[in-house]
């Protein structure tokens, strides 16, 4: 049979479709939307492009690590103290300030002073969220530093302990769950009126936290306030 033409079910089918809208026409009947557009598929631009020969940056190979000397009791976030396993990574990292591991000298001083300066400890309310789909929850961390940025952090239980699968250090405009996903919403730094919004989630080849959506938004400058009588005079 011809690959264009109608099989026979379908010509009874299209018949009988036919013959049920004639019996319609009394009591309003169907009436068309118009013309459906062509779809319109990707058409490829300079397909004599040359393979590329390096393999792409995989990332997440270098974001991960186990935290050391913290023990997380039958797999349970929620018995861990957020801000000593901060503290753990400041005492394995040193003087690092850049990278998954950098923070501010100020951040870190603050962050070894939690204890007895807990007013100026920068670690903020954790959160938790399945966001590896594994059934235990993940624990979130936000770390406040200078200049307005926001370190955030995500740690899964395993074995025992914890791995940090995600770090970032944004001017953090807002956090937001959905579903397995974390979406970080940052200033756009160059480009005023926009901001970037990351959406991370869990990629089990790599065990990590990838950005696996990311967007530049246009934002709408807030309008400033109507000037009052009382402040015209």
């Amino acid at each position: 049979m011809s690959r264009h033409r109608t099989p026979r079910p379908a010509l009874a089918a299209v018949a009988a479709a036919a013959l049920l809208l004639a019996g319609c026409d009394d009591a309003g009947g169907l009436e068309s939307a118009g013309p459906t557009p062509t779809a319109v598929g990707p058409v490829e631009l300079w397909p004599e492009l040359p393979d590329i020969s390096a393999p792409p940056v995989d990332y997440g190979e270098s974001d991960t690590e186990h935290i050391r000397g913290i023990k997380v009791p039958d797999g349970d976030v929620h018995s861990v103290d957020p801000i000593a396993v901060v503290q753990a990574e400041v005492a394995a990292h040193p003087g690092e300030v850049t990278g998954p591991d950098g923070l501010y000298e100020q951040t870190a001083r603050q962050i070894r002073e939690c204890g007895t300066k807990p007013g100026k400890c920068p670690v903020l309310k954790p959160y938790y969220r399945d966001l590896t789909g594994d059934g235990k929850d993940e624990l979130i961390v936000g770390i406040t530093m200078p200049e307005q940025q926001t370190a955030i952090r995500v740690y899964m239980p395993e074995k025992d302990g914890l791995t940090r699968i995600m770090s970032d250090a944004e001017a953090i405009v807002s956090v937001e769950l959905a579903g397995r996903d974390l979406i970080l919403r940052a200033v756009s730094a160059g480009i005023p009126g926009y901001e970037y919004r990351t959406a991370w989630s869990w990629d089990e080849q790599q065990r990590a936290m990838l950005p696996a959506r990311d967007e530049i938004v246009r934002v709408k400058p807030s309008r400033p306030a109507p000037e009052s009588s009382a402040d015209a005079r």
